[in-house]
């Protein structure tokens, strides 16, 4: 699991900001949100598949546009675990938001307006495990470090295209890495 791999690697790469806390309150805030909407963890995990996979083309769309930085840092600006009604707007017009919730509902079986208000929620998660991948400020650098670029998020956009990335595989191998299969 390439995207998984690198997580890993951040969070034993002290110049890298991934921690076991980071995804610990990822994973409790997936868990927290199938419970308090009522889905089973099978359905939050389909949602989470289907939210990252638009998360991924809306962020190669705005590297395309706006450059890596620029995407590296809408990362860093909207990632976290509460809601941010800012990280969806950033990413998806009105259009694409109903796409989203068409297109998982039919999949989950959730109602379309469920996944709508939900989305405010899951895109700073997802965004948040991409961050994990970001350099620590003022870290040192090393001569084998040839850039700043956030290895998590280069996982992510997949460069080669080989279409091997799943967050809600990531988000599941995490929970089995910190001890914890509910998700």
């Amino acid at each position: 699991m390439g995207l998984f791999d690198q997580i890993l690697g951040a969070i034993n790469n002290p110049s890298q900001q991934a921690n076991s806390g980071q995804l610990a309150n990822i994973l409790n805030t997936v868990q927290q949100l199938s419970s308090s909407y009522h889905t089973n963890p099978s359905t939050m995990q389909s949602l989470m598949s289907i939210v990252g996979n638009y998360v991924r083309s809306g962020l190669q769309q705005k590297r395309s546009r706006d450059g890596y930085d620029q995407t590296q840092a809408f990362v860093n600006q909207y990632s976290g675990a509460s809601p941010n009604p800012q990280a969806v707007s950033g990413l998806f017009s009105q259009n694409q938001i109903q796409q989203l919730a068409q297109f998982a509902a039919q999949r989950t079986g959730l109602n379309p307006n469920m996944i709508v208000q939900m989305l405010p929620i899951l895109v700073p998660i997802v965004l948040n495990l991409l961050q994990s991948g970001s350099r620590v400020q003022n870290a040192p650098s090393t001569s084998t470090q040839t850039s700043n670029r956030n290895t998590v998020l280069d996982a992510f956009l997949d460069a080669n295209g080989d279409g091997e990335v799943d967050i809600a595989d990531a988000i599941q191998l995490a929970g089995r890495y910190l001890g914890q299969s509910r998700f």
